[in-house]
């Protein structure tokens, strides 16, 4: 029923999805049904991955950020069975961006251990041109992803944020930082931050439906999960101009010399 759809109706569901709107609010604002919908951010999406799988390649970076952001797919990690399997609950998202150019070079979808954090970073070495200076945070997977990905051709540092605790604080309270620990791990990293990474991971927030918190708007398969994702990075990438910028990250990075439209998106999937 996607394929016949009008070009400006497919714009139209498309564009919302990437600005953050549920799928019922889309049906409802355009009259598309909402399976229809679904099956039509899965189908760009899984095109979006292919792009940036394709043109993400032989950066020119100089600085890399890296961090992982939490998701669900059908049901929260506590609420797992036996099963269930492994494409229910938890759902990582391991991204990787460019402070200079805003550009997201990297990302990897999967469980917060040992295996994904390996396949992300051995995917983000084979990405970059040049030798980069890389900061994570203290997840302890990091350290031998990096020696395994990069080895000694990598300027790399970890900052650990360490939280005050108190009994009087809400649920939903952000803790205060007590104290903020840099450490060199390979060659000489001359500044460690993840604060654009953490700041690219509130963006996703507001612009992925299926990651705002407490609605019922998180992904029932991990295929629907992955595909959106896929579209916020293509979207946020190749099509959302930044601010700061005055262009869009691919472009900032070389990647495009012209500004991609949502219709050049659905093109894809054609």
């Amino acid at each position: 029923m996607s394929n016949v759809l009008p070009i400006e109706k497919k714009i139209a569901a498309i564009s919302a999805l990437a600005e953050g709107s549920s799928i019922r609010s889309i049906e409802r604002m355009t009259g598309i049904h909402r399976d229809t919908i679904m099956r039509l951010g899965v189908k760009v999406g899984e095109a979006c991955a292919k792009l940036m799988d394709e043109s993400m390649r032989d950066l020119p970076c100089k600085k890399i950020e890296m961090d992982e952001i939490w998701g669900y797919v059908g049901k929260k990690q506590r609420r797992v069975s036996d099963a269930d399997g492994d494409n229910k609950g938890d759902a990582w998202t391991y991204v990787a961006i460019d402070p200079e150019t805003k550009a997201v070079a990297a990302y990897k979808v999967g469980k917060r251990d040992f295996e994904t954090t390996n396949r992300f970073v051995d995917d983000l070495s084979m990405r970059m041109k040049n030798r980069i200076q890389l900061s994570s945070d203290g997840l302890k997977h990091y350290a031998a992803a990096v020696e395994r990905g990069f080895g000694v051709d990598v300027d790399y540092g970890q900052i650990v944020k360490v939280y005050r605790t108190s009994p009087t604080e809400g649920r939903y309270s952000p803790p205060q930082i007590e104290s903020v620990i840099r450490n060199n791990i390979t060659g000489s990293p001359s500044r460690i931050s993840t604060s654009m990474v953490e700041r690219q991971n509130l963006t996703m927030r507001m612009h992925c439906r299926r990651l705002t918190r407490l609605t019922n708007a998180f992904s029932k398969k991990l295929e629907n999960f992955k595909a959106a994702v896929a579209l916020h990075f293509a979207y946020y990438n190749f099509v959302k101009v930044h601010t700061s910028l005055r262009m869009t990250p691919a472009m900032a990075l070389g990647i495009t010399s012209k500004l991609w439209t949502v219709g050049d998106l659905i093109g894809l999937a054609q």
